[in-house]
This record gives C-alpha cells, sequence and structure tokens, in this order.
C-alpha cells in the first residue's frame, strides 16, 4: 500500500466482523482494513493510519448508522482509558465472538482435527469482577482534546490508567466499573488527600515523585488489601499517608507500603512493609482457604476462576489413584482444588515466593499429598526430575500468555501421560503447543471461559488424550 493512502478518509464503510484483538474489519477495494471502537454493522468513515500490501489500520471518524448490537457503554472514561474495549457492543455477541476466536485460532495454527467447541461459559458478573487493579500517580494528566480545547485550567496531577501506548500519561480516573469493594472510595480519597495536603505525584520522565502507585485487592470474601508505592523514601509524608488511609478505612485487612525508587514499577525484589492488619488476604473456594499475598498471583475474577477450576477438574476426572502434575502451578490454587480428588499432586513454579504460598495453602487447608517445587519450567521438568517423583497420570498446565518453552512441550511428549488439561489466557499459543503436541495427542473437549467481560480476551480449556 503506497503512502498516499495515509490520512486518506475511506467513506461508508460497513463493519462486517470482530477480528483478533478486538479490531474490527471491513474491506475496501478487495484490502482488509482493520478498524477499532467499532461494532459488526456500523457503517463508517475511517481515516487510513497505516498501510500494507495486504490490509489497512485506520480510524473511525464518522458514524452514519449504528449496528442494532451496540449499546450504550456505562464508564465515562470508555475510549479513552483503554482499559474496556468492548463495552459498546451487547454481552451475548462479546462471548459469540470469544467462541469463535477460538475457533478461528486453532484452524489457523493448531491445524489439527478438533471436535466442535462447546459454547463459552459467560461470567455472571460482567461489572465488578477484578479482584485486583494497579492505579499509577502522575504529575503528568491525559486530556482529551475537548478539554484542551476548552481553554479551562485542569489539574495536572492525576491517579488512574496509563493511556493505551504512553508510558508517561494517565488517566484521571473518577469511577471504575471494574473492581468493587472499597476500590473507588479508596483511590478517590487517597487522591483528594494527597492534593489537599500539596504531597508530590511521580514523575514518570524525571522519576521523582512521593506517590508513585496504588495497588488494590479484594475478595469474595469481604477482605481488602491496600499496597501504596512510594517513589521517594520520606518517613514522615509516608506516615502522613498511611495514618490516613488506617483512619478513615479501618476496615482494610492488609494496608501495605514499598519504598520503590528503581526506574519501574515492579515490586517483586522489593521489601513490603506491613503497616496495619495481616500481611496477606484469604480467598475461600469449596471451603478451601487461599492466602494471597501482596507478590502472589490469583486468577484476577475470583468467582469465575472457581467455574475454570471446576472446568478443569472435570476434564481430569480424577478417579483418586493418579499422580497429577500441574505446571505453573502459581499458588497451588489448581493443585490444592483437586488435590482431594488425586493421590499426589506435584506443582512447579518459576517464582519463588509463589510456591512457598501454595506450600502454606496446602498445609492450611490440611492437605498432605501436594508437593511444590520452585524453577524455571524448562529446567526444572527433566529426566532426573521423573525419576525422583512418579510419572504423571494426569498433567495439567496454565502457562502465561506467551504458551510453553519448546523444550517443555518436548517433555510432555516424552512423559506421554494419558491426559493433559491444558489452560490458556491465550488461544493463539495454546493453538501452537497444541499442533506440537498433536504428534501424540488428540484434541477431545475445547471449551472457551470468559475471565474478562467488556474486553477480548478469552480463557480456554483444552482436554488432549494420548492417541
Amino acid at each position: 500500500m503506497s503512502r498516499k493512502m495515509k490520512n486518506k478518509v475511506l467513506k461508508n464503510l460497513t463493519i462486517e466482523r470482530i477480528a483478533s484483538e478486538g479490531k474490527c474489519i471491513a474491506h475496501y477495494d478487495g484490502k482488509v482494513v482493520f478498524v477499532q471502537n467499532v461494532a459488526p454493522g456500523d457503517v463508517v468513515d475511517v481515516r487510513i493510519r497505516r498501510g500494507k500490501s495486504s490490509f489497512m489500520e485506520g480510524d473511525a471518524i464518522h458514524i452514519h448508522e449504528y449496528s442494532k448490537d451496540r449499546v450504550a457503554p456505562f464508564c465515562s472514561h470508555f475510549g479513552v482509558c483503554g482499559g474496556c474495549k468492548w463495552q459498546h457492543i451487547n454481552y451475548d455477541l462479546q462471548m459469540n465472538y470469544k467462541r469463535q476466536q477460538v475457533v478461528d485460532q486453532f484452524q489457523r495454527i493448531a491445524k489439527v482435527p478438533i471436535p466442535e467447541v462447546l459454547p463459552i461459559i459467560g461470567s455472571g458478573d460482567t461489572q465488578y469482577y477484578r479482584n485486583k487493579l494497579d492505579f499509577t500517580f502522575s504529575n503528568n494528566r491525559w486530556l482529551t482534546r475537548e478539554q484542551i480545547d476548552s481553554g479551562e485550567e485542569f489539574e495536572r496531577n492525576a491517579l488512574g490508567f496509563h493511556i493505551p501506548k504512553r508510558f508517561d500519561k494517565i488517566v484521571d480516573v473518577d469511577h471504575c466499573y471494574l473492581q468493587g469493594g472499597l476500590s473507588n472510595e479508596v483511590r478517590n480519597a487517597l487522591r483528594e488527600f494527597a492534593l489537599e495536603n500539596s504531597l508530590t505525584f511521580f514523575d514518570m520522565i524525571k522519576q521523582n515523585g512521593l506517590l508513585r502507585n496504588l495497588i488494590i485487592r479484594t475478595t469474595t470474601t469481604d477482605e481488602t488489601m491496600v499496597i501504596v508505592q512510594f517513589g521517594e523514601n520520606h518517613p514522615e509524608q509516608i506516615e502522613q499517608v498511611m495514618d490516613f488511609l488506617a483512619g478513615r478505612f479501618p476496615s482494610i485487612t492488609s494496608l501495605l507500603y514499598i519504598i520503590n525508587l528503581k526506574k519501574n514499577e515492579t515490586f517483586h525484589d522489593q521489601e513490603i512493609h506491613t503497616f496495619m492488619g495481616r500481611d496477606y488476604i484469604i480467598e475461600e473456594m469449596e471451603g478451601l482457604q487461599f492466602r494471597i499475598g501482596p507478590k502472589s498471583f490469583y486468577q484476577t475474577n475470583s468467582k469465575q476462576a472457581y467455574e475454570l477450576y471446576k472446568v478443569a477438574r472435570e476434564f481430569a476426572s480424577l478417579q483418586g489413584n493418579e499422580v497429577v502434575y500441574d505446571l505453573y502451578t502459581g499458588t497451588g490454587t489448581i493443585a490444592n482444588f483437586i488435590a482431594k480428588k488425586a493421590k499426589q499432586v506435584i506443582g512447579i513454579e518459576y517464582v519463588e515466593e509463589a510456591i512457598e504460598d501454595a506450600k502454606l495453602n496446602a498445609k492450611e487447608n490440611g492437605l498432605e499429598n501436594t508437593q511444590f517445587y520452585a524453577g524455571d519450567m524448562k529446567d526444572m521438568l527433566t529426566d532426573e526430575f521423573i525419576a525422583d517423583h512418579a510419572a504423571p497420570d494426569v498433567i495439567i498446565t496454565d502457562p502465561p500468555r506467551a504458551g510453553m518453552h519448546e523444550d517443555v512441550v518436548n517433555m510432555l511428549l516424552k512423559l506421554a501421560a494419558p491426559k493433559i488439561v491444558y489452560i490458556s489466557c491465550n488461544p493463539a499459543t495454546q493453538a501452537r503447543d497444541i499442533a506440537l503436541l498433536g504428534e501424540k495427542y488428540s484434541v477431545d473437549i475445547v471449551q472457551p471461559v470468559d475471565m474478562f467481560p467488556q474486553t477480548y480476551h478469552v480463557e480456554n480449556v483444552v482436554l488432549l488424550t494420548l492417541k
């Protein structure tokens, strides 16, 4: 596509369907046009942003006709913060497209015979479903074009989310529909307190400022963890902030803070200070209790995680005499969830702190048939490891978005366990791995699960059986 197409306006394009990563598709002159923030059935004018020989990307600048599948977004920040890209599409259609995303990825990438993909398991909650949110303090608030053109003076300090593809700009969030409980109250109260007391918000360019990051975690048991990251070590101001939160919100279960002087917000290598309450919160599932610490991984939609784990347990169809390997076990949630149905469960995870949580959770729940090991999966899952442990009858694997390392896939082929239950948050890399596993395994069941309403993300569970 020549450069002359850039900034050209294509009029009256009909949006046909949703493609990967939430982008929608139209066609012009035999070429695909990718457009964001529209819905199938919209008729729009599109300004081309970039183009290649076979496709173009553009932005809708005018909508002539609205799709019948559109709904009114419920959040005032929709279209700006980038967190909920599908609020304008009704939930039934969201689920249909998520299921189709799984079908498309498996047909395009896996290229192995698959059964009909089951109807997606929808989320009971389509708002306030997340149990963890990260907010960023910044002295460089994002202003919309309308705000800039108004000529008004706006407060430039902000507490909210990063603008997509802009690390240095933050949307000041008034109300977020992703997390319930104390989340909105805590964030707004802390912002107001900081402004009233002239506390400095972080400058991402200069890398200075007192207030840097706010993390809020909640549970279905109504427990709340609040973590404040400070970008400067000023003990009096830090105590002032923490005293305010403790006094204003005495129901916080775990009130923590971190002094992070690094050039990024990651804190897995940082000391965490407990200011009030415990250094963990507790989630429950079928009578099991799971400790969640500040560095713990836990599925972000607690209620839907239960549905996901029930699918995994059903696919494993344990009879009580099986040895199960739970790869990428995190804090051992799945391992401990299925332990009562198995002879032995062996969990492996890269993050050492997560493995310590897994062991503690097993002990707290009186489970004596679990073992947990920390290390890189491709380095841990070796012939020597297998020789020191019983060979698996069932393997459950729940890798990160990048999927499994090829060495891990090769070891699974070598182990040849009768069943593999593969859970993934990225059907594309899951399909890639299953293409390799297809050498020895058949795909028996494919079950999508919606963990993140109002977004294009989809979780998928696949049962593989040895041929």
